[in-house]
């Protein structure tokens, strides 16, 4: 009678040791899996970004789970056996929906839209008082930032008006030359226009870009 109770005792703790095994090994698996659940596409486009003449893929997929609402960007490249392969993974390109530190309160700007032309990818995005789109160019085996162009204006009512002056800048990083031009609305010519020289090397990267670099430029 001892042995067999002896025998339901061990049986018992090599259940929960059992159970435990399975629950870390699951929590594992999530936390490998991405650091996040990604289950909303948000945006897709598609063209040729590395001009081999196939269709190409980049989407946007938000995590519905994280009260953050991070989003994060897959590119994907068509390969000569027809599958596509993942080239650039990224939680870090767009700011979450809720981040952190506005506690709870949305960051005011849409989720960026991307365009493929002519072998360009172009992330366009919202800024304070403006908008900011870059664009990157498959090359030397990376996407690598080779334009920048950023809108603004110096209204300060929330509205412009016939008195609003916009700045236009347009950053060539491959020349490394700034050019910024200031105008009024209806206006036949600039009020100014500016240029300097800013020489960034290597090229920066899309897999290592952070939508906090919008104060870089």
């Amino acid at each position: 009678m001892k042995m067999t109770k002896l025998k339901i005792i061990k049986n018992i703790n090599r259940h929960f040791v059992l159970i435990f095994i399975s629950f870390q090994i699951n929590l594992s698996a999530q936390n490998i899996k991405g650091k996040g659940h990604y289950d909303n596409q948000v945006r897709e486009e598609k063209g040729d970004l590395n001009n081999d003449g196939k269709t190409d893929k980049i989407t946007v997929k938000m995590d519905t789970i994280n009260e953050t609402r991070p989003l994060r960007v897959d590119i994907f490249l068509s390969q000569p056996h027809g599958k596509m392969n993942l080239a650039v993974s990224s939680d870090k390109i767009i700011e979450p929906q809720y981040p952190a530190e506005n506690n709870g309160k949305h960051n005011g700007y849409q989720i960026p839209s991307f365009f493929i032309e002519k072998g360009i990818l172009s992330m366009w995005s919202e800024i304070k008082s403006g908008n900011i789109t870059y664009g990157f160019k498959y090359q030397n085996g990376n996407f690598e930032l080779i334009h920048v162009k950023k809108l603004t204006n110096n209204a300060t009512k929330g509205y412009t008006d016939e008195n609003t002056i916009f700045t236009e800048m347009n950053f060539d990083l491959i020349k490394g030359i700034i050019t910024e031009t200031d105008e009024m609305s209806g206006a036949e010519k600039p009020l100014s226009k500016r240029k300097k020289t800013k020489l960034i090397r290597p090229l920066p990267k899309l897999q290592d870009f952070k939508f906090s670099d919008k104060n870089v430029y």
